[in-house]
């Protein structure tokens, strides 16, 4: 499955990396960003981790998009 992050969405709320810490960082301003990735998508195996989904679920301005 497809995680993306639109950072211009983001709210810096500080949620997804609450939710999936392994997976979120933020830039020094806060925006989301991938752990040790500057790329804005990256492939998941399914089943898609719990902790993704849950982030994804309660991200409050949709700044993570999930595709199949």
């Amino acid at each position: 499955m497809l995680c993306k992050i639109i950072p211009e969405k983001c709210i810096a709320c500080g949620l997804c990396q609450l939710k999936a810490p392994d997976v979120f960082d933020y830039y020094d301003n806060g925006i989301v960003r991938f752990k040790d990735s500057d790329q804005l998508d990256i492939n998941f195996k399914d089943p898609l981790p719990e902790e993704i989904l849950s982030a994804y679920q309660n991200c409050p301005t949709r700044a993570i998009e999930l595709k199949k």
